[in-house]
């Protein structure tokens, strides 16, 4: 392969450093783009992926990370995502056993390391794509474009769009999947080093195997195949797409195949295809019951009846992928729900963009094809197959994805757009050699100005209060904007002002049946239940399987002394999620309060079994069982919690109450596992006696609580009381 050194890369207005020097400032700007991440908190997706997700605990067996989906779902399930990620999930389960729990800290620390050792490995993927396989002789690489791939590295480094990624938890998938899609095509350059493209064997499976590896660690890996073959076709066997599709248009004589096969292309094609196709089968296969659906607000689009509108309005989507690449300075945790309003007419003026995208990529595919100048062709082509291919998953293309824009699948594509910008660089360099001042001072700003973005951006991303509230300003017509920012502020107590969002949110979205459901909730709790009940039962109406709906519903339909009804709603979420432990707690309270107490216990001992450490049900067992009469049972039922939740206070005084009408004054150690839990207990039994007037028990047993804790709160105060009523008592005896 006889490819010239690209002649615009000296002319780039960078100093020329050696290999160490410009892997360690790259890896250094990737490091304070998103340095202030690394002690943020657990924000927006990390909940469910990381903190509800038993796969990361070490009590659960390691084989469940290959049954479940990314989200702790099992894949036969007909809810689940269909998102096959083990290998991210494994890392997400060694940072929980370094860090002995959910520490953010440790997957935030590892996110930005990977973006660095990423960063720094682009400089080797961009000196490929710019200067060719080139080796001196002793089969050392060289690299031809010092310069531009170590701006373009630059670039990509500090690009903001990289932001959800990184500060991100969850955007561990995006940059497992992008280190070993680099792999990968490395492991297949690898392959003609020194020139011969007759490789072995080997190392074509082998790279076909890290695309597996990139695939357990996202989807997207696969896409790593189509850009080997790309650089196969264009720069090992150095074909010319234009001269070829000249040819066969013209019906001239066509390209030697003969030339092809010898040169062992078509084989390694051939082996590329077969590969992919498996893993794609396997990956089919793994899905179970077929690929995942996904709802209307997930991806309106999608959903249009009119071919024309839909093919419209994805092309509309990758323009404004295209501008978070030019311009990421709008950039949003969540694209859905009305942030994105369909186009539906031709009259809207929004249609421009994706026909100025079109122009715009049509120039850019005119120039790699048919431009005289072979470095300029070979750049824009690979920058257009790096933007390209890998945002092919996301197209909407081959199957409907979950989102409008994720700027995390931005991740590989953008070191296409990385690539053709430093490339516009050196040819504006290399041209307008009046104004190299200016070009120097153009990229020195574009460089500080991605970085205090990112900065920026990563800042936003350490907290949920801090990302929701910034995604206002970029998304007013979002209604999960309105959701999220509104449920963070209930969350932190402010519930009057989490009304106002969730108001909107509803207003927004009428059928938003989450908002729904947790402003019924605050209604509820401020005693406004008439609309409460109006709005959860537009809940359930609107999907009629939402169980923590109906359970609310209930709720407020018990305050509401609509029993009847309360009783329905209950059976009606019991129905819908069969293991619903605090839906029986409150259908056992509206049992008791019906006095039907039999019915009350048996649904309190349901929510026992299902949850065994839930408190509220085994105390009321054993308050109604005291109340009833039933002294004996209740004591039997107290001790039973007690082997479950032996610090658990409030029991511990119902069955101390217990004790007390039985006349069982004397303490069983044996229900007292800890000290802490015993000396509870004596404070507690200390508190009964007082109140019974049996003041000697009360006496041994606060100086029994005060030996075991001196500082027990109130026992002190309540022992001095009891001491001035003995010495009152005394002095009246006397």
């Amino acid at each position: 392969m006889v490819l010239s050194e690209p002649y615009w890369d000296h002319h780039i207005p960078l100093p020329k450093l050696g290999p160490l020097h410009s892997r360690l400032v790259t890896a250094f700007v990737a490091l304070i783009c998103f340095i202030n991440s690394y002690n943020g908190d657990f924000v927006f997706d990390d909940s469910e992926a990381i903190i509800n997700n038993k796969d990361l605990n070490p009590d659960t067996p390691l084989s469940n990370i290959w049954k479940n989906d990314f989200w702790g779902s099992n894949l036969s399930s007909n809810s689940s995502h269909k998102s096959y990620r083990p290998l991210t999930v494994l890392t997400f389960r060694i940072n929980y056993l370094l860090a002995g729990g959910l520490h953010p800290i440790g997957f935030h620390v590892l996110n930005v390391a990977l973006h660095c050792v990423i960063s720094v490995l682009m400089i080797d993927v961009f000196a490929i794509l710019i200067g060719s396989l080139v080796h001196d002789g002793r089969g050392v690489k060289l690299n031809l474009s010092p310069k531009a791939s170590f701006l373009a590295a630059l670039f990509f480094a500090a690009h903001p769009v990289h932001t959800e990624s990184v500060a991100g938890i969850v955007g561990r998938a995006d940059l497992l999947c992008a280190l070993f899609f680099q792999l990968s095509f490395l492991v297949y350059c690898k392959a003609f080093q020194g020139g011969d493209k007759k490789f072995p064997v080997l190392w074509i499976f082998s790279s076909i195997l890290l695309c597996a590896v990139a695939m357990l660690c996202k989807e997207q890996g696969i896409t790593v195949l189509g850009v080997n073959a790309a650089f196969d076709i264009l720069m090992v066997c150095n074909l010319d797409i234009y001269e070829l599709a000249h040819r066969l248009l013209s019906r001239r004589k066509s390209a030697d195949i003969g030339g092809l096969v010898s040169s062992g292309l078509l084989m390694r094609l051939a082996l590329l295809f077969l590969g992919g196709s498996f893993l794609l089968y396997a990956r089919w296969r793994i899905m179970g019951t077929g690929p995942p659906s996904f709802t209307e607000v997930d991806n309106p689009a999608s959903f249009a009846e009119n071919v024309i509108l839909r093919i419209v309005n994805y092309n509309y989507y990758y323009s404004l992928n295209a501008w978070l690449l030019l311009c990421p300075w709008w950039l949003c945790f969540d694209w859905s729900m009305g942030c994105v309003p369909l186009i539906k007419s031709a009259t809207d003026w929004r249609i421009v963009w994706p026909l100025l995208l079109w122009c715009c990529l049509m120039g850019l595919v005119y120039q790699a094809l048919c431009s005289q100048d072979s470095n300029k062709r070979r750049t824009l082509t690979f920058g257009l197959v790096l933007l390209v291919i890998p945002f092919l998953p996301a197209s909407n293309l081959f199957f409907r994805v979950g989102f409008v824009i994720a700027e995390r699948v931005l991740y590989l594509s953008s070191a296409g757009y990385c690539l053709i910008l430093a490339y516009t660089v050196g040819y504006c360099s290399c041209h307008w050699k009046k104004h190299k001042r200016l070009l120097k001072a153009a990229t020195l700003t574009l460089l500080c100005v991605n970085v205090a973005r990112s900065a920026q951006r990563s800042q936003h991303w350490r907290s949920e209060q801090s990302l929701f509230t910034s995604a206002l300003s970029v998304c007013p017509l979002n209604a999960k904007v309105h959701y999220n920012v509104g449920k963070n502020l209930a969350d932190r107590g402010n519930q009057s002002a989490a009304v106002k969002y969730y108001r909107e949110a509803v207003r927004l979205h009428p059928k938003y049946v989450h908002a729904m459901n947790n402003l019924g909730n605050i209604l509820k709790e401020r005693n406004e239940l008439e609309e409460a009940e109006e709005l959860l039962s537009s809940a359930v109406h609107i999907q009629p399987d939402f169980a923590a709906a109906w359970m609310n519903l209930g709720i407020v339909q018990n305050s509401l002394k609509k029993f009847d009804k309360a009783e329905q709603s209950y059976w009606n979420a019991i129905r819908f999620r069969k293991k619903y432990p605090d839906c029986y707690y409150n259908l056992g309270r509206l049992y008791a309060d019906l006095n039907r107490s039999i019915d009350a216990l048996n649904a309190w001992r349901n929510a026992t079994m299902l949850k065994p450490d839930h408190s509220l049900a085994w105390n009321n067992m054993v308050i109604l069982l005291d109340n009833t009469g039933n002294l004996a049972q209740a004591e039997l039922i107290g001790k039973e919690a007690l082997k479950i939740l032996p610090k658990d206070h409030t029991i511990m005084f119902s069955l101390a109450n217990v004790l007390g009408k039985q006349e069982k004054y004397k303490v069983n150690t044996n229900f007292f596992p800890c000290s802490a839990a015993f000396c509870l207990f004596c404070a507690l039994a200390a508190v009964l006696y007082h109140r019974w007037g049996k003041l000697d028990l009360a006496k041994r047993h606060y100086e029994l609580s005060l030996r075991l804790d001196p500082n027990a709160p109130g026992t002190k105060e309540n022992y001095n009381m009891l001491k001035r009523k003995l010495e009152q008592r005394q002095r009246t005896v006397g």
